[in-house]
C-alpha cells in the first residue's frame, strides 16, 4: 500500500484540498469537512484527505489558513449574537424587579434564576444556565455569584422566610374566610391580625402584601346626587361640621347613594351614629323617594330600641338639603320620636362629610369591588353583609382602630361602672 496514493490523481488531490477549504469557510470543522470531501469524491477515508491537506503546496496552505480564519471569525460572531440574544431574554424576563430603584432581595433573585433555569430564546437559542444568568444580572447592577445561588438553594428556609410564610398564610386565610377583608389595606389588615393574636410588625404586613400583589380598595371621585327642593322648609344646621358626639344616640348623620345593578339603578340610604361611626340603619330601594330615607331612619330607630334605648329626645338627625330629607313626612317621623332635625347648606358636601365618607367606603368596598349585582334584592343582601362587616370587624381609625361595635361596647362598659341605671337608657 506504499504506492496506494498513486491511485488518486494530482488534480483530484487539489480539488479535495480546495473543497475542504470551502467547507471550512461555510462553518464546518476541518475534520468534518475532510470527511465530507472524502465521501463526495470517493476517497477511501478522511485521513487520506487530511494527509493531502497537510501536504498541499504553500499557496494552498495560505488559502486554507485564510479560509479557516474566516470560518472561526464567523463562528465567533454567531456565538456573540447568540449570547446577546440570551442576555436580552434574561433582562426582559427580569424586568419585573429590574425596574425598581432598590436592589431586590437575594431570595427574589434566587427564585428568578431557579424559575428560568433551562429556558432559551427560540429552538436553537442558548440555554439559560445559572452561570449565564448570574453574569447578566451582575453586569446590570444586581450582583449575585453562582456560589450564592447554590448556597441559597441548598440550605433550608431562613427564619424570616418561615415567618413570612406564616404571615402570608394568615392573611390568605383571613381574606378567604371573610371576602370583605380583601378591601382592607396593609394597616387595617395588620390591625385585624394583631386582634387575632398574631404578633407581626406592620412593615412585615406591608411587605408581604406588596410581594403577593394584595392591596386594599381606594376611594374614587363621586358624582353629586343631592337634589334640593327650593320650596321646602329646611331646618337649621345644628352641627356646623362638628362631627363628634359625647355618647351614642346624640348625633346621627344620614345620606343615600346610587348603585348601578344589572336590572337598573338602585339606591342605598344610611344612618350613621357619629359617636363610633356605627351604621345604625340602612335601606336599599329602586326609587329615590322619601320612603327610602324614611325606611332607613325607621330601621335605625328599631335597631336602637331593640338594644334597650328608650329615649331619643337628645338626638339630632343631620342630613344634606335633599328633597327627601326636607319632605314633611320625614320631618313628622323625626318629630314623633322627639329627634331634632338638622340640614346642611345647599350644594356643600362638607356639611355632611361624614355620611359622604361612609357612602364612599360602601361604593369602593362593596359595589365597585366585585361583579355588578343583578338587582336590588342581591344588592340588599350584599349591603347587609357589608354593614355587619363594617360595624363588627372593620377597624376604624376614628375609634383608635377599634370597630364601631367595640367602641360602643367600651363606652357602655365604662358607663355601667360609673352609673348602672343610666347605661340602660342611653
Amino acid at each position: 500500500m506504499a504506492a496506494g496514493s498513486k491511485r488518486y490523481s494530482a488534480e483530484l488531490k487539489r480539488d479535495a484540498v480546495d473543497m475542504v477549504g470551502q467547507l471550512v469557510a461555510q462553518g464546518s470543522t476541518e475534520w468534518a469537512a475532510m470527511g465530507k470531501t472524502a465521501d463526495l469524491l470517493g476517497v477511501g477515508s478522511a485521513e487520506t484527505v487530511r494527509q493531502w491537506v497537510r501536504k498541499a503546496p504553500v499557496a494552498g496552505d495560505g488559502d486554507a489558513v485564510a479560509a479557516k480564519a474566516d470560518s472561526e471569525e464567523v463562528r465567533r460572531l454567531k456565538q456573540e449574537v447568540a449570547e446577546l440574544k440570551r442576555a436580552n431574554g434574561i433582562l426582559k424576563a427580569a424586568s419585573g424587579f429590574l425596574r425598581g430603584r432598590n436592589r431586590p432581595a437575594t431570595p427574589v433573585i434566587v427564585d428568578f434564576i431557579r424559575t428560568h433555569q433551562g429556558h432559551r430564546v427560540g429552538a436553537d437559542g442558548l440555554v439559560w444556565g445559572v452561570d449565564s444568568m448570574c453574569t447578566v444580572l451582575s453586569e446590570h447592577g444586581w450582583r449575585i455569584a453562582p456560589s450564592t445561588y447554590y448556597d441559597h438553594v441548598n440550605r433550608g428556609p431562613s427564619t424570616r422566610m418561615l415567618r413570612d410564610a406564616h404571615v402570608i398564610d394568615a392573611i390568605y386565610s383571613l381574606r378567604k374566610q371573610q371576602p370583605l377583608t380583601q378591601v382592607l389595606g396593609s394597616r387595617k389588615t395588620w390591625i385585624v391580625l394583631r386582634g387575632r393574636g398574631i404578633d407581626v410588625a406592620r412593615c412585615t404586613v406591608e411587605r408581604v402584601m406588596r410581594e403577593m400583589g394584595w392591596r386594599g380598595a381606594t376611594k374614587k371621585k363621586r358624582v353629586r346626587t343631592t337634589v334640593p327642593d327650593s320650596g321646602a322648609h329646611r331646618p337649621a344646621d345644628l352641627v356646623d361640621r362638628q362631627f363628634c358626639a359625647a355618647a351614642p344616640n346624640r348625633l346621627w348623620v344620614a345620606d343615600f347613594t346610587y348603585c348601578r345593578t344589572g336590572s337598573g339603578w338602585a339606591y342605598t340610604a344610611f344612618v350613621i351614629d357619629v359617636f363610633a361611626r356605627k351604621i345604625v340603619g340602612w335601606k336599599v330601594a329602586t326609587e329615590m323617594t322619601v320612603n327610602l330615607v324614611t325606611d332607613a331612619i325607621n330601621n335605625a330607630i328599631d335597631n336602637r330600641k331593640r338594644c334597650g334605648v328608650v329615649d331619643l329626645t337628645k338626638l339630632v338627625h343631620h342630613s344634606d338639603a335633599g328633597a327627601q330629607y326636607t319632605a314633611i313626612v320625614f320631618g313628622q317621623r323625626l318629630a314623633e320620636e322627639g329627634i331634632a332635625a338638622s340640614i346642611g347648606s345647599v350644594g356643600d358636601s362638607y356639611d355632611n362629610a361624614l355620611a359622604e365618607s361612609v357612602n364612599a367606603d360602601y361604593k369602593n368596598e362593596l359595589v365597585d369591588n366585585q361583579p355588578r349585582f343583578h338587582g336590588a334584592t342581591e344588592l340588599s343582601l350584599g349591603t347587609a353583609q357589608w354593614v355587619a362587616f363594617y360595624n363588627r370587624e372593620r377597624p376604624h381609625s376614628y375609634c383608635d382602630d377599634l370597630t364601631p361595635d367595640q367602641a360602643e361596647q367600651l363606652h357602655y362598659h365604662h358607663l355601667r361602672t360609673l352609673n348602672p341605671e343610666e347605661a340602660l337608657t342611653t
